[in-house]
């Protein structure tokens, strides 16, 4: 069974770690405070999880889910990515991460960044257009009424494949959104921004199936990134 890795283990990187653990994977869970401050997730997860040091999740993940600030990719990611497949759940919020000219111009997108950052990691965008919350509580099984779908982009063909049949284990259909550099169609401002799935107020969302989201990034314009976007 495939180990999945977290590189920060928040409210996203939370909360794919329980879909993943009910699919059935082990998780290895690392933020940047250290193990001993991920005891509680632990022991709420189960046996399957374990607290260690990003070097070691991202050495024992065969997927490693990196969810952390876009401004903490420079220097905040550990060597042993090389070689993995990321999922990249981050978006670029200015108002946090400061100002980043090739990102506030549009120049790179955020998971371009991460990237380059990680040249020899296959970068793939996904989890970064959906509320926690709604993330949690939308996951359907394979086949089900209401399933949701959840964008994805990168440039490794085969490691899209391999996200997208992750995520049709823990609970979502998955819609190609194209290269890293056309994932800006599923950054903050877009159509295909947490919208989809209801309102930050409804904790309980609304599914959004493969059609509703294509709709949606088919229908995104570039914008800038407004510092009263809230991170989904």
């Amino acid at each position: 069974m495939t180990t999945v890795g977290f590189i920060g283990s928040g409210k996203i990187g939370g909360t794919v770690a329980r879909l993943s653990m009910a699919a059935g994977y082990d998780v290895v869970l690392s933020n940047s405070r250290g193990p001993g401050t991920l005891k509680d997730l632990v022991a709420e997860l189960g046996p399957r999880a374990s607290a260690v040091t990003g070097e070691q999740a991202a050495e024992a993940g065969d997927l490693v889910v990196v969810s952390i600030p876009v401004k903490a990719y420079d220097g905040g990611l550990p060597k042993t990515l090389a070689g993995r497949i990321v999922l990249d759940t981050g978006n670029y919020y200015p108002q946090r991460d400061g100002q980043i000219p090739e990102l506030g111009s549009h120049a790179l997108t955020s998971s371009g960044l991460l990237q380059r950052v990680l040249p020899q990691s296959k970068v793939v965008k996904v989890f970064n257009n959906i509320f926690f919350k709604h993330l949690r509580s939308l996951a359907r099984p394979h086949g089900a009424p209401g399933r949701s779908a959840l964008p994805i982009a990168g440039d490794d063909e085969q490691a899209k494949a391999a996200v997208a049949g992750f995520l049709d284990s823990i609970g979502y259909d998955a819609v190609d959104a194209g290269s890293l550099a056309d994932s800006w169609r599923q950054q903050p401002g877009t159509p295909a921004y947490a919208a989809p799935y209801g309102s930050f107020s409804d904790e309980t969302g609304t599914p959004a199936d493969a059609a509703t989201i294509r709709a949606a990034l088919s229908a995104a314009q570039q914008v800038t990134t407004s510092d009263n976007d809230q991170d989904a």
